[in-house]
């Protein structure tokens, strides 16, 4: 049975790493033999993936157990999987915890993994205290352009009045369409402000393609906000989805019409 241990070096005289993923060396111990074999981890340079790299070796090389100080879940998970025992919580160097491991004494670590396994879930603290930091500073990088997305939203509502809306629109199905999805698009707020701005629309003549595309592109395109979703989404994502959103508004307006003259016959 071959055992691997997260070494520092490429000797049982290495010390214990403190993570799997990113240890220079997997130490490898062949039980029935006594071979001793150092294979370098692909992933100790790694800025990501680092983890699945040892994992793959650890599979590759016939390990059933590994020995570290750390393996985070994803890892674990796949090493389970893969019927590799994991013990983790160990220091010192890499021949004292195969030694020890050899006579038993990690069976106090083995029932903490059983412990920590039997749990619904378990927060790494590093890990979440990350998390919480990336996701104040993106905010604070989007609150500029977020700012400025509303106050432009407000002007834009204010000097557009509904009358002028309402001369836009032609009367002819395939014009209206696309205004109405033109002007949703800029157009940004409450979804339920759409549906009042769309019935007054009605009331004064307007079709009812122009008011569905107006309606839908409200809802699904926004220009005004473009600079807030390519901040936080990227810039290819954030065109590609507004523009796709804008030729589905046209299309679903027709649609709805067409079904709508059916069903009311």
């Amino acid at each position: 049975m071959k055992i691997a241990v997260s070494a520092e070096g490429a000797d049982l005289e290495a010390g214990v790493a403190p993570k799997f993923g990113t240890s220079k060396y997997l130490v490898i111990v062949d039980l029935d033999t006594g071979d001793t074999e150092a294979v370098p981890n692909p992933g100790a340079s790694a800025r990501r993936g680092a983890s699945v790299q040892a994992v793959v070796l650890a599979i590759s090389k016939g390990v059933k157990v590994v020995l570290t100080g750390y393996c985070s879940p994803s890892a674990r998970g796949h090493l389970t999987a893969n019927g590799i025992e994991v013990i983790s919580g160990l220091s010192g160097t890499a021949g004292e915890v195969v030694k020890r491991y050899m006579k038993g004494d990690l069976d106090k670590y083995k029932e903490r993994e059983v412990e920590r396994g039997s749990r619904w879930y378990e927060i790494d603290k590093a890990v979440f205290s990350h998390a919480i930091r990336a996701s104040v500073n993106q905010f604070a990088t989007l609150l500029p352009v977020l700012v400025g997305v509303v106050l432009l939203m407000g002007l834009f509502n204010a000097f557009v009045p509904l009358d002028f809306l309402v001369s836009i629109f032609p009367g002819k199905p395939a014009l209206d369409a696309l205004w109405g999805a033109c002007f949703g698009s800029i157009l940004a707020g409450n979804p339920i402000n759409s549906y009042i701005i769309g019935g007054e629309l009605l009331t004064r003549g307007v079709s009812l393609f122009a008011v569905t595309a107006f309606i839908v592109a409200w809802v699904t395109v926004g220009l005004v906000q473009l600079p807030a979703e390519i901040a936080a989404l990227g810039k290819r994502f954030a065109l590609v989805r507004n523009a796709v959103s804008f030729v589905l508004s046209i299309a679903v307006a027709a649609l709805t019409v067409v079904v709508f003259n059916v069903v009311t016959g």
